[in-house]
């Protein structure tokens, strides 16, 4: 099987690359959170959390906290796994292994 069978189409746009990145070292992030740190717009966010969402990569959580609505997300075990697997494969690629 060849190294860039495991580079994972899901994580290809940057913004669902850094999503992924925040939610492998935090235990969850908000929209806010996301949006801030990676410099996107509401749009961006929304549907780039969507596709990840509909790969079952990422769980939403919809809340309210106090009168104001508060969306988290959090990875999933198999977004874990593949994200871990998609970074293993570009490591391959670019030879550090």
């Amino acid at each position: 099987m060849s190294i860039i069978n495991n580079i994972n189409k899901a994580f290809d746009h940057r913004i669902r690359l850094g999503i992924m990145s925040i939610l492998m070292v935090n235990d969850y992030a908000d929209f806010n959170m996301l949006k801030e740190l990676l410099g996107a717009t509401d749009g961006n966010i929304a549907s780039h959390t969507k596709s990840l969402e509909k790969a079952e990569y990422i769980k939403v959580e919809k809340q309210f906290i106090g009168k104001k609505p508060n969306t988290r997300y959090y990875a999933t075990k198999l977004g874990k796994l593949e994200f871990k697997k998609h970074i293993n494969a570009l490591e391959k690629l670019i030879g550090k292994q």
